[in-house]
């Protein structure tokens, strides 16, 4: 067998089989969710510090009122 028959029979059964293609869709299914994940929390980061900042403004007045100061 020549080298250029294993080549072509090692393409061709590369290009038939598909036993690795559902962890490949799964892998890129995963990152796409991870990439939407991030800008989300990226996009409502200021709300959540807002929300955040607030509670803590809320629970340093409720000490100072609770301790007579």
């Amino acid at each position: 067998m020549t080298l250029e028959a294993i080549m072509g029979q090692w393409l061709r059964n590369l290009w038939i089989e598909d036993d690795g293609q559902d962890m490949i869709e799964y892998s890129l299914l995963i990152t796409f969710i991870a990439i939407a994940v991030m800008w989300v929390m990226g996009s409502t980061r200021p709300a959540v510090n807002a929300v955040w900042q607030s509670g803590n403004s809320d629970l340093t007045q409720g000490m100072s009122a609770a301790s007579g100061s």
